[in-house]
């Protein structure tokens, strides 16, 4: 899969954003009607690549986005992302609740690293706390394929992190931009699908 081998105690399974907030019935986005198949299908794609990782030794990394709340609880929103979504208000995504929380079949990561912006990286800890855990190598997956994967990917990429895309382990609300989004981060590392990574760890 990759011209360099990674033992699996220096590679890691980045989870972008597979919260209850965006994926279950009950959270922000379900309450909403906002869903998609593709998406509601990955907890369950990625979760062989999650547990075999784990038993070869290696990281689950799971990124959280977060609605920071301000005076009485509501959110600080982006403009564009109110104007986006309009149904996100107080209580959505905010730190220390449900909906916050990564989804429970891939639970439990080993770190977990809030994020404000579509990159996990963009003034967060997550650098800091890779190289600590000595991660080389990501796995990378999750939603949007199109918006937190692919700002998470290049940014991992221009800090020197070997980089996996599972492709069939990221998911977005079009399958055009799904693809698309993956054809361009081709370019950046390796995309595999699940099977190929599970293949590999073995």
């Amino acid at each position: 899969m990759t011209e360099t081998r990674y033992a699996a105690s220096a590679t890691g399974l980045l989870i972008v954003d597979l919260q209850n907030d965006f994926l279950h019935p009950d959270g922000a986005y379900g309450r909403a009607g906002q869903t998609a198949d593709a998406i509601a299908r990955l907890p369950d794609t990625v979760l062989p690549v999650a547990n075999a990782l784990r038993d070869a030794g290696g990281w689950v990394i799971s990124t959280q986005f977060t609605l920071v709340p301000g005076k009485a609880g509501e959110p600080f929103l982006a403009a564009h992302l109110r104007q986006l979504r309009p149904f996100l208000g107080k209580g959505d995504f905010a730190p220390g609740r449900w909906g916050h929380q990564l989804v429970d079949v891939l639970q439990p990561a080993d770190l977990t690293v809030e994020k404000v912006a579509y990159s996990a990286f963009y003034q967060t800890r997550m650098e800091f706390v890779l190289k600590k855990a000595g991660i080389r190598h990501l796995y990378i997956c999750g939603i949007v394929t199109n918006g937190g994967v692919a700002s998470t990917v290049r940014a991992a990429h221009v800090r020197d992190f070997a980089v996996t895309v599972l492709s069939d382990g990221c998911a977005a609300f079009s399958s055009q931009a799904h693809d698309n989004a993956i054809a361009d981060l081709a370019s950046l590392g390796t995309v595999c699908s699940c099977a190929q990574a599970l293949a590999d760890l073995r």
